[in-house]
């Protein structure tokens, strides 16, 4: 499915009832002509570009504005698009609603900076300042963007959405009856939760299949995926599979470290998501002794060097680390600074690329912006959101491990990584 051709549409409406915490919803398109959709789309993020990250930013208080060019630049465009709306009002075949159209827009330009930034309407603010904070069921699935549509990052085992078969890459094309086109990312994650025990239905199009697939999941609790362990070469190479990089893990796995003493490990972050940028750079530093792990800096934003602290180094035995398209986040920290130190091997695929700061900025109407203020960089100066994790040991992933988080023999990247560390002293 070619998704250049869909003309879609240019804002969505959501209806959400929270009646024992259900998250229904009911999508309203306002379809436009392919000139009026260019139309919209290049003068409105050109605009808004001026406006929301310059002039008006400016205004409110945020930023603040160049003078001189950008600004007298910023006035220019701002003509432009009164005279182009007074167009659409006038000329358009019918009628438009202009605060659908701006909308649009709106939502169009912060879905181009990056897959975080956002903008919610007021409606779509309070529903996720109102959220319930607890008891919330999921279905299984680290959600983010690629393009205009919401993409599948990777699977817990056992969750709804796994035993369904949806896969890493998978795009989500709607949930329910809205389109995920130019759906802010909050609205899309909000979607997929809801009470214990209710449903919802994905459109679901796969990478090697023409026809998309509607699939119906079961809300359920989410619940942690056990550590996964296995000796390997004698009990010299420990296998380790957090499944997650939330404080408690990570506390495991410090214990299983310090108890390997000497022994090779092999850390298999595929698939693995969850916890915060600190928890991946503490995760590197049980294997860096020394120097920088992360660094963090945007346009406005102090630039932050995250250094790694000796007492927390646990072991200097040899490390292998194990990535795919799966990995994401706090992950794909600690495997960027274990490679750019030159701590350890990473074997496996490219990673998902996930890797920023945003900050929520309230806006005088009741919305809100999420804007990305500030992106991670490994040691070596590479930006995760921009160019995620590439191996130095590249290898295309084979057939996922089983249910129980122990890797099959015909795992190739598996095989890889513990070659390299036997062939270590």
């Amino acid at each position: 499915m070619h998704f250049a051709r869909r003309k879609p549409p240019i804002a969505l409406s959501f209806v959400y009832t929270w009646s024992g915490l259900r998250l229904s919803a009911a999508a309203t398109a306002v379809f436009v002509s392919r000139f009026f959709q260019r139309l919209v789309f290049i003068v409105g993020a050109a605009v808004f570009a001026a406006l929301g990250l310059g002039f008006l930013a400016g205004q409110f208080g945020f930023f603040g504005v160049h003078a001189g060019g950008q600004q007298e630049g910023a006035y220019r465009q701002m003509n432009v698009y009164r005279q182009v709306l007074q167009r659409v009002q006038s000329d358009y075949v019918t009628e438009p609603n202009i605060n659908d159209v701006t909308t649009g827009a709106l939502h169009g330009l912060l879905g181009s900076l990056d897959a975080d930034s956002s903008y919610l309407t007021p409606a779509e603010y309070k529903i996720y300042k109102e959220r319930p904070a607890t008891d919330v069921a999921q279905v299984g699935i680290t959600v983010s963007k690629r393009g205009d549509y919401a993409s599948v990052v990777n699977v817990q085992p056992g969750s709804p959405a796994d035993h369904e078969h949806i896969a890493d890459s998978d795009i989500i094309a709607s949930i329910g009856d809205a389109p995920t086109y130019q759906m802010p990312l909050a609205v899309i994650r909000m979607m997929l939760e809801g009470k214990p025990g209710t449903s919802v239905t994905l459109t679901v199009l796969k990478p090697r299949k023409t026809e998309p697939d509607k699939i119906t999941l079961t809300r359920a609790l989410p619940s942690v995926p056990a550590l996964g362990t296995e000796q390997y070469e004698n009990s010299s190479i420990l296998y380790l599979k957090p499944g997650t990089l939330a404080k408690a893990r990570l506390d495991e796995l410090a214990a299983k470290i310090k108890a390997a003493k000497n022994e090779k490990i092999l850390l298999d972050l595929r698939d693995v998501s969850g916890g915060t940028p600190e928890d991946g750079i503490r995760l590197a530093n049980f294997f860096i002794q020394q120097g920088t792990l992360a660094t963090l800096e945007g346009q406005k934003y102090p630039k932050q060097t995250f250094a790694a602290d000796p007492a927390l180094l646990l072991t200097s035995a040899p490390v292998t680390v194990l990535v795919n398209r799966g990995t994401y986040g706090a992950a794909e920290l600690a495997a960027a600074a274990i490679k750019d130190a030159k701590r350890g091997d990473v074997v496996g695929e490219r990673t998902f690329g996930e890797g920023s700061l945003q900050k929520t900025i309230d806006l005088p109407d009741g919305a809100a912006l999420f804007l990305t203020v500030a992106k991670y960089e490994s040691p070596s100066g590479k930006k995760l959101q921009d160019e995620a994790v590439l191996p130095n040991v590249l290898i295309a992933s084979a057939e996922e491990d089983d249910d129980q988080g122990v890797p099959t023999k015909g795992d190739p990247v598996l095989n890889k990584g513990l070659d390299l560390l036997k062939a270590k002293s």
